[in-house]
Parts: structure tokens; sequence; C-alpha cells
């Protein structure tokens, strides 16, 4: 459990630096430059996100929920969602992109609370919830940062995210869900 606490720790932590320290990732960014310090930044979340798989099996597995199985389903619409958003945030922007404002985020929000209507256990309420709270956070200091969103651009732009979100879906639901999570879906 050690390894998985000291993970999340690792990974938000640099995420909240680069959220809430702007002097001091300015300075930071000043003294290493700029791709040494994304070179850094990638470093330690990669870290974090390593100690997080490898302290995932010997995590705390208590069931605190049960969910009804028919809330399967409801996860499943969720992150088709979430995956569609995700493609939006990466692709040229369409409306999707400019309606969410920052679609990444709304990606990981809608993706952690989808898991977390289906996994009652303690490390996956550490997981996403994390996930969940971090992503809420930073959109609320994104906002009063006034940060810019996606200008709306023509639909051929969300057909495009929408098919590459079906795909990566179909692509991880039917086939790598097994091998990320270690659980089949279908």
């Amino acid at each position: 459990m050690l390894l998985f606490i000291l993970g999340l720790i690792i990974f938000f932590g640099a995420h909240f630096f680069t959220a809430f320290a702007r002097v001091a990732r300015a300075d930071v960014i000043t003294r290493l430059g700029p791709m040494r310090y994304r070179g850094l930044f990638s470093l330690v979340a990669f870290i974090g996100l390593a100690l997080i798989i490898v302290g995932w099996p010997d995590a705390d597995k208590t069931v605190l929920y049960v969910t009804p199985p028919a809330l399967r389903h409801v996860t499943y619409g969720l992150v088709l969602i979430a995956f569609i958003l995700l493609a939006a945030a990466y692709l040229p922007a369409g409306k999707i992109a400019a309606a969410a404002k920052h679609p990444m985020l709304a990606s990981v929000k809608i993706w952690a609370f989808a898991h977390l209507l289906v996994n009652g256990d303690v490390r996956s309420l550490l997981l996403f919830g994390s996930f969940l709270g971090f992503s809420v956070i930073d959109r609320i200091v994104l906002k009063r940062r006034g940060a810019p969103t996606p200008t709306e651009g023509p639909i051929k732009n969300d057909l495009i995210a929408v098919a590459v979100g079906v795909i990566a879906y179909g692509a991880v639901a039917f086939y790598l869900h097994q091998y990320i999570a270690g659980v089949a879906l279908f």
C-alpha cells in the first residue's frame, strides 16, 4: 500500500505544482529551460504513475460499497463520452471542445466518476477519487486564472473526435482493459 500511496502523492504532487505554484514553476522553467522542465515534469509524473501501478496489487482491496450490476452499463456510456472528450482535447477544436472548455479535464472527471460508480474498494476510491478531485480542483484554478479555452471549430472536427473516441473506446473496452486493469469487460 505504501508504494501505491507514494505514487499518488508524487503523481498528483507534480500536477498540483503546475496548477498552484505558478511563480515557482516559472522560476524552475527559467533555470532549466522549457524542454528540461518538461522532461523533469514527465519523469516525476512517470515515476509516480509507475509506483501507482507497482503498488496497485498490494493496495487495500477492502470493499466499502457494492453497486447494482446495472450501473456497469451507465459506466460504459460515461467512459465512451470520456474517450470522445479526450479525443476532442487533442484534435483540432470543434463544437465539443469549445462546449467542454477544457475537454481533457472533463474527460478525466467523467472517467473517474464512472469508475467510482462500479468500484467500491479502498484502492479504487483512492485512485479514481484522486483523479476526480484533482480534475475538479484544476478546472476551478483554470477558470479563476482565466485560462484560454478552445475556440469553436467546424463540425467535421467533432465527427473526427467522435470517430477517434469510439475507436479508442472499442480498443480499450473489448481488448486492452484486461491488460491495463486486469479486468475483462466483455
